[in-house]
């Protein structure tokens, strides 16, 4: 298999940030990673670029980190409630999913991508309920939000069966009597 050694322009998930040095199939390399002007080929040449890439790399991720510190600490002050609507016994109809949670935190004025929202399985009860919102490698923040009734709960109607007019499904047979 053939591999070619690349140096990144741009940071690529799973793969490295700019300035790395990296190893990949060639045609990764050829028809994807270099057409887009993400890496360049590792030549005398663009090694002498690898500080200049490497000091804007540290300065990107120190103003990620530090954006992501501040909205951190604008999400833990921010409260949630959802109202639902919901049938006999306060059963939901629907549920609340990590697309509800984003477009309400945009409503709100947080600007973060919904893939961020860390929400696995949609919340189908009401209460207070909590999701882990991961804004940066190291920062990750607990959002609590309330799942609130839009109309009063009824309690469910439970029928008492009635038992006069009860038919046995068969009836029993008379067995002819063991012969000893």
């Amino acid at each position: 298999m053939a591999h070619s050694e690349i140096l990144l322009v741009k940071p690529v998930e799973g793969l490295g940030g700019e300035g790395d040095q990296v190893k990949v199939r060639a045609g990764y390399a050829r028809n994807f990673l270099l057409p887009r002007k993400i890496a360049v080929p590792l030549t005398a040449s663009n090694r002498k670029h690898v500080d200049a890439l490497k000091k804007r790399r540290a300065e990107r991720e120190q103003t990620e980190l530090s954006g992501a510190q501040e909205l951190a600490k604008k999400l833990e002050k921010a409260s949630l409630a959802f109202a639902v609507k919901t049938g006999e016994g306060g059963k939901m109809f629907g549920a609340i999913t990590a697309q509800d949670i984003h477009d309400k935190l945009t409503a709100a004025g947080f600007v973060l991508e919904k893939r961020k929202i860390q929400l696995f399985t949609p919340v189908k009860t009401l209460g207070k309920h909590e999701v882990k919102v991961k804004l940066h490698a190291d920062v990750s923040v607990e959002l609590s939000f309330d799942v609130v009734s839009e109309n009063p709960i009824e309690p469910v109607a439970v029928e008492p069966k009635k038992v006069e007019n009860y038919e046995r499904p068969y009836e029993k047979r008379e067995r002819k009597p063991r012969r000893e």
